[in-house]
């Protein structure tokens, strides 16, 4: 997002909810108002504090009568540049084929990278462009956006050029992740080890040389790529200077998660086969467990991640939407949350946390976003809300009526 900086004055919050450091816990603060300047939180009024004439004069004014606050949602696992939908893939899961069916008849990633191969950089641009402006309506004010459509270098840079650009001319930020290992391209299928060797020698080096993407992910899965394959390729990206995020555990247990621990990786996301040993290896590697609650249910898994073991053996979560053509057509955080809280058993305080400070650990942008506090970015979304468990109960509505984007007020409904 390029700079856009402002005064702003949110009067008579009914509630503020920022998430602490720890897990799950919140500071509340009561019938207070926020003072922005350039951007950055400067002041949480108390109640007791009167909003006199100058302070009116020089803040824009927000009245905030009834309203809460949380920071902005920050959805750390989207796919959102791709050429098509695949909605006849949707009605083919839920007549009864399987997510690996689809894709060995020529469905799935495969049937995306074919379409995307296909468009030109200036229309995948505009309808992207429009795509990803829906998440502020659902109170999203950071993402981060994979490549993995394109498999071949041509097209996985003209992915990350078009996110680029989204992030420079849109009022929400991008974080750029190059998943140029979301499967083996057909033109690779007799020689694997050929393509992880472009990736390593040829497309990681143009990424780098353009600022392109700061993090590379792997998606691990029977069908796709393996743990030895994942270990050599996350190795070699790692000492050239990339952050790590992979795929695991979605569709059978194969330990990408342990694997995930053991290189320290920022998160790890779907856990929907995850072991024991795997919750122990993130944790001692300080990764981060990403929920992916409307993947699960979108192409009928119905075997979601053990949140609540992983939390009471002291991992931490993040709530994302996993935004794709293929397995969750959905850009709605607060739909994520009833989910997760009906399918997970998420108390609304994990969940609210979830998807706040835990997408910005995610990321590491912890030290910018994903609290409410003084010198924190202004990224906030006024909810009409009595409390934090309304979110997850109104399932399917928008309780989201403004989204604040660096103190500037940029989707008021």
């Amino acid at each position: 997002m390029e700079s856009s900086m402002g005064n702003l004055l949110i009067r008579d919050i009914n509630r503020v909810y920022s998430p602490r450091e720890k897990f799950g816990e919140f500071n509340i603060y009561k019938n207070c108002s926020i003072l922005i300047e350039n951007g950055k939180i400067v002041k949480i009024l108390e109640e007791d504090v009167e909003i006199n004439a100058l302070l009116l004069e020089k803040y824009e004014v927000l009245e905030g009568r009834g309203m809460s606050i949380l920071p902005g949602f920050v959805d750390s696992h989207t796919h959102p540049i791709f050429a098509n939908t695949r909605e006849a893939e949707f009605e083919m899961r839920n007549q009864g084929k399987t997510y690996l069916e689809i894709a060995k008849s020529g469905g799935g990633i495969k049937n995306s990278v074919k379409k995307l191969r296909e468009i030109p950089e200036e229309k995948l641009y505009r309808l992207s462009k429009k795509r990803v402006k829906k998440f502020l309506e659902y109170g999203t004010t950071t993402i981060e956006a994979k490549s993995g459509y394109g498999l071949d270098t041509e097209n996985e840079l003209k992915m990350l050029r078009v996110i680029k650009r989204l992030n420079n001319e849109l009022d929400l930020d991008i974080k750029s992740t190059f998943l140029g290992a979301h499967d083996i391209p057909e033109e690779f299928k007799d020689d694997r080890a050929g393509y992880i060797k472009l990736m390593v020698e040829v497309m990681l080096p143009k990424i780098k040389e353009e600022g392109l993407a700061s993090a590379v992910d792997i998606f691990i899965e029977e069908n796709y790529y393996s743990l030895d394959e994942a270990r050599e390729y996350l190795n070699k990206a790692k000492e050239m200077g990339f952050d790590i995020h992979i795929h695991s555990d979605q569709l059978t247990n194969n330990n990408g998660s342990v694997l995930a621990g053991e290189m320290k990786a920022l998160s790890s996301a779907h856990l929907d086969f995850i072991s024991d040993e795997g919750i122990k290896s993130m944790i001692e590697g300080g990764t981060v467990f990403t929920m992916l609650p409307g993947a699960t249910f979108f192409i009928r898994v119905r075997n979601y991640a053990p949140a609540r073991k992983i939390i009471e053996a002291g991992g931490t979560i993040a709530i994302s939407t996993n935004f794709n053509p293929g397995s969750c057509y959905s850009v709605s955080m607060p739909l994520m949350m009833s989910i997760a809280s009906i399918e997970m058993g998420l108390s609304a305080d994990e969940l609210a946390w979830g998807a706040t400070r835990g997408g910005a650990r995610a990321l590491r942008l912890e030290d910018s976003i994903g609290s409410v506090e003084v010198g924190m970015n202004a990224d906030l979304i006024l909810l009409d809300i009595r409390s934090l468990r309304d979110i997850p109960y109104m399932m399917g509505m928008n309780p989201v009526k403004t989204v604040i984007k660096g103190g500037k007020i940029v989707n008021p409904n």
